[in-house]
């Protein structure tokens, strides 16, 4: 019984933490990429600048959702909780 609590815990807490993680990722993402567009709007001759570090930027937000997805997989698979 003990066991199982673990396990569906386990299961909750990882797909509570990949949900969390992709809205946040994609809030930041959708931040960077508006910033961007407003700056390249302001200063038009600095757009590859700027591009190259919004891309930089949005492929380091989206490696936090994917180690997210990650430890949550050996949170389910691997569990350290279970004897």
């Amino acid at each position: 019984m003990e066991q199982a609590i673990i396990i569906a815990a386990s299961v909750v807490a990882a797909a509570l933490v990949v949900g969390l993680a992709a809205f946040g990722a994609a809030t930041g993402d959708g931040q960077v990429t508006a910033r961007a567009v407003e700056s390249i709007a302001r200063q038009p001759e600095a757009k590859n600048s700027i591009m190259v570090t919004m891309l930089i930027s949005v492929g380091l937000i989206e490696s936090i959702p994917i180690i997210a997805a990650v430890i949550a997989i050996v949170l389910v698979f691997a569990n350290p909780f279970l004897k």
